[in-house]
């Protein structure tokens, strides 16, 4: 018999793929996890714009049709049951892996881990949008389940300190150990950006010397789009030459059309909907906004900071983990749209400002890695799983 032990099974559970930070960082994972110690599974929603690359990824990848975001109780049990037995065959072998993200599919994946007998788990928090509940009873509902999930939970992941103070305020955390472990993008393509300024912007047809500014996000409450035309709008009547790009989707599409039309700012501004191709967005652009009412802490800003531009954004949540105020960048607070133009503005006018805020955004960077982000992972897994040998919590 050889003695070498058989790779651990990992099974990373998240709602619709759709095109957002939480599902890039878990494909990359669940692409990249050390295939001689892990043996990774994906299971997910349809539908999703990330859907092929899934199919793509050389590991086994199930889709759950009622594993969806709403909170629909009688689809909410069958998916359960589902995913638990997904879980079941492995568990009843040995130690099983279950790696769940954000509120929905952190209850669906903890509870079909508890019915499947499957440990250790790991629930990874990407942001707290519980104040976007409308109804309160609901709100206190999903408040006092996640609360329970707690107890079915090894080890807490988080993208930001902040989500983990949050976390602890809410009392969703229990004793359970936590640990900071940065969304991770991939720097030497962000670092690119520059390379790719004339052809982006040839592309979009912009002019060579204008000053850009743009927002890269999906059209939905989170991000405030309607916030960015607005802030639009008020730098546009002091310098109207300066262009506006939002590059994203969603359910706000409609509204953020109409704003532009009211606001009068006709071709300055583009929405150019979905994109892929992020560094060369951000090689179009000068100044980077972002609007968002909360977050946990926002892909975009890394990435920005890799292609060394300055970034205005709201001052929320782990935001300020990324973009520190007054040096690779400004915050203001949330719905604060005057102070957000002047910020902008200051930026628009000043070229050596610019210039500055995006050095010092390289400059620190580095713990935004994607391949460090997996490595912190593994070795999470590395602890809980000697832990449940020995009985003791990871450190």
């Amino acid at each position: 018999m050889s003695g070498v032990a058989a790779p651990v099974p990992v099974f990373h559970v998240i709602t619709m793929l759709e095109l957002g930070g939480a599902q890039q960082n878990t494909l990359h994972t669940v692409a990249s996890l050390d295939r001689a110690r892990f043996a990774p599974r994906l299971v997910c929603g349809p539908g999703g714009m990330l859907d092929d690359e899934a199919r793509a990824l050389d590991v086994p990848v199930h889709f759950v049709p009622e594993l969806v975001r709403p909170i629909r109780p009688a689809t909410d049990f069958r998916a359960t049951r589902t995913v638990a037995a997904l879980f079941a065959p492995e568990a009843a072998r040995g130690p099983v892996i279950v790696h769940t993200h954000s509120s929905k599919a952190g209850i669906i994946g903890r509870v079909a881990a508890r019915r499947a007998g499957a440990a250790p788990v790991v629930h990874s928090i990407h942001g707290f949008g519980h104040d976007a509940i409308a109804s309160p009873w609901v709100r206190r509902m999903v408040l006092a389940t996640e609360r329970r999930m707690a107890r079915s939970t090894d080890a807490f992941v988080s993208v930001s300190r902040r989500c983990l103070e949050q976390g602890e305020e809410l009392g969703l955390l229990g004793d359970v150990p936590r640990r900071v472990i940065r969304s991770g993008i991939d720097l030497a393509e962000f670092r690119t950006a520059d390379t790719l300024r004339d052809a982006a912007r040839r592309e979009l047809g912009l002019e060579a010397d204008a000053t850009v500014v743009g927002m890269i996000a999906c059209l939905k409450p989170q991000k405030a789009p309607v916030d960015f035309v607005e802030v639009a709008a008020r730098v546009h009547e002091e310098e109207p030459s300066v262009r506006w790009l939002l590059a994203g989707d969603g359910e706000l599409r409609a509204e953020v059309e109409e704003r532009v039309r009211a606001r009068r700012l006709g071709d300055a501004f583009r929405l150019l909907g979905w994109r892929r191709d992020v560094p060369a967005l951000l090689g179009a652009l000068d100044v980077m906004v972002l609007t968002s009412r909360w977050e946990g802490l926002p892909r975009v800003c890394p990435q920005a900071m890799a292609a060394g531009r300055p970034v205005v954004a709201t001052r929320v949540d782990g935001t300020p983990e990324a973009i520190v105020d007054g040096r690779n960048g400004f915050l203001v607070d949330p719905g604060d749209l005057d102070g957000m133009a002047r910020r902008v503005l200051e930026l628009v006018r000043d070229p050596a400002l610019r210039a500055a805020q995006g050095a010092a955004g390289r400059e620190h960077v580095e713990e935004f890695d994607q391949d460090a982000m997996v490595r912190a992972q593994e070795q999470l897994y590395e602890e809980l799983l000697a832990g449940r040998s020995s009985g003791r919590p990871p450190g």
